[in-house]
């Protein structure tokens, strides 16, 4: 455990905290497991929060989140092939969409709300 030191200030000690800014800021989807940890999770949020492991799950979490949306894109565009997107090109972008709905809700179900 971390040895807390302290500053005298009048008649009080005072400890010498600092917060560490992380190197990396959180995605989209570490910020979504932060809010849900927070509104229904909070033990384990603040269990969490006050080890010091909050911010490296959260940052795993995001990582994860994209590669598996990167990988279940190509997995859908490989059992359902989109549209020429030289010829239809609203009908690609529609797909696309699509897809990344679908991509984002499975995500959602397996990693950010379990």
């Amino acid at each position: 455990m971390n040895s807390i030191t302290y500053q005298k200030n009048g008649d009080y000690q005072i400890p010498n905290l600092s917060i560490t800014s992380p190197e990396k800021s959180l995605g989209k989807y570490g910020r979504m497991r932060k809010t849900y940890l927070q509104k229904h999770r909070t033990a384990l949020f603040n269990s969490m929060l006050l080890s010091e492991k909050l911010y490296p799950h959260l940052l795993e979490i995001d990582q994860t989140a994209n590669r598996r949306i990167t990988q279940i894109m190509i997995d859908l565009q490989k059992t359902q092939p989109p549209p020429d997107k030289m010829t239809h090109q609203m009908e690609w972008v529609g797909y696309m969409n699509s897809l990344k709905a679908e991509a984002e809700e499975m995500i959602l179900t397996e990693l950010i709300y379990s």
